[in-house]
């Protein structure tokens, strides 16, 4: 069978750039390119800002067509999003929120604006239609498998509904929606992101059951809790809940995203039960120790950019050099993927999410999770 055109073009153009190559050098030809249109490009991988939509007062859905070298994601799965600001490059992971099944190649992130997040209020505030934005190809472990869970539950909060929402839409599209339970916590009926499709899916679908709690609504009592009690304390997760909501939980499959409080209960909860191996979690940032109650503080030295900061033994490595002007080599930001790994070259540094101190010299620093511990010196 003769290839279509379109299959055909990429081998092609990957021919003519071996070629031209010799003559670019000490560049190559995807650098020219580059300035001709980002997303043909071989040396980086970018993707254009189709469209923006605003799902919420603070949280955005923007959708981006990748360029070459993309390959699709697994529902759940997150990606590196890379954005210029001010002169410096800053790089975070967000989940992607749109399904593989879409037929326009493109897919979709949804950022909500946090507070101190400098890229999370750009990406809200600031990108629009036909900016480029540089782009990881897709990663993580957070997805159904491939023979899904017969009954999973899902329990979300905040933007963490962001991998779940392209878990639902993935499934709707392959028309093998399971019996699904969905607690979703967010402060307001205003708050919820996808609020309006999640409603309609679950009125459209009697397997997919939606519960929505609202933390902050006045008289809103969760099913299940004592309405005295609620008065006394906020309406998080609770094992009165999802007892109530979803009696057969420790049977289920569950998948967790949302901020470090819910994970840490709903973690605590289902170790208590004995049924862990059961839940899968997805965090937006590293799971911190509580910290000591001395903490030390000094003057941290980024011997290779010649910049000296006051670090107070809390803020992590990562922040405190680009709160200096600095920016250094990172991707995740909690502490997974080691692309901001530094060496130590003397001093004492703390892992925000063990406490452990390393002050041996020559040892490999992750300053997105790591603080100074005293005075220290890094090859930064």
């Amino acid at each position: 069978m003769q290839p279509t055109p379109q299959a055909a073009k990429p081998s092609l153009l990957s021919r003519f750039t071996a070629i031209t190559d010799a003559f670019a050098y000490p560049l190559r030809t995807s650098h020219y390119l580059e300035l001709v249109n980002p997303l043909w490009t071989t040396h980086a991988l970018q993707a254009k800002v189709v469209s923006v939509w605003d799902e919420t007062a603070d949280a955005r859905t923007i959708t981006l067509k990748p360029g070459r070298n993309w390959r699709s994601h697994r529902p759940g799965q997150h990606l590196r999003v890379g954005v210029p600001i001010g002169g410096m490059h800053y790089t975070r992971t967000y989940s992607i929120s749109s399904a593989p099944e879409r037929d326009d190649e493109c897919f979709t992130i949804t950022v909500k604006a946090i507070g101190g997040g400098r890229m999370s209020h750009h990406l809200v505030r600031q990108i629009k239609p036909g900016d480029y934005l540089p782009i990881g190809v897709p990663q993580g472990d957070f997805y159904l498998p491939d023979a899904n869970p017969v009954e999973p539950l899902f329990i979300s909060a905040g933007s963490g509904i962001t991998p779940i929402m392209s878990m639902l839409r993935s499934l709707v599209a392959q028309e093998r929606l399971p019996n699904v339970t969905h607690i979703h916590y967010a402060p307001h009926a205003y708050d919820v992101i996808f609020g309006q499709e999640l409603q309609a899916l679950a009125a459209k679908h009697p397997r997919y059951q939606l519960h929505l709690i609202y933390t902050r609504e006045p008289g809103e009592t969760p099913p299940g809790e004592d309405p005295a009690m609620m008065l006394r304390q906020k309406r998080h997760f609770s094992a009165a809940t999802l007892d109530h909501v979803c009696p057969d939980w420790r049977t289920r499959d569950t998948y967790a995203c949302g901020p470090q409080g819910l994970l840490d209960a709903v973690e605590n909860h289902w170790r208590e039960a004995g049924v862990s191996r059961q839940l899968h979690t997805e965090r937006f940032r590293a799971q911190v120790a509580v910290a000591p109650s001395q903490v030390t503080a000094g003057t941290v030295s980024f011997l290779h950019s010649g910049v000296t900061a006051a670090s107070d033994g809390v803020i992590n490595l990562l922040r405190l050099a680009e709160d200096q002007g600095l920016n250094p080599p990172h991707g995740c930001r909690m502490g997974i993927c080691h692309g901001c790994d530094v060496k130590l070259k003397s001093g004492c540094v703390r892992d925000l999410r063990t406490n452990a101190l390393l002050n041996e010299v020559g040892a490999i620093v992750q300053i997105c999770v790591c603080a100074a511990a005293g005075d220290a010196e890094l090859e930064v």
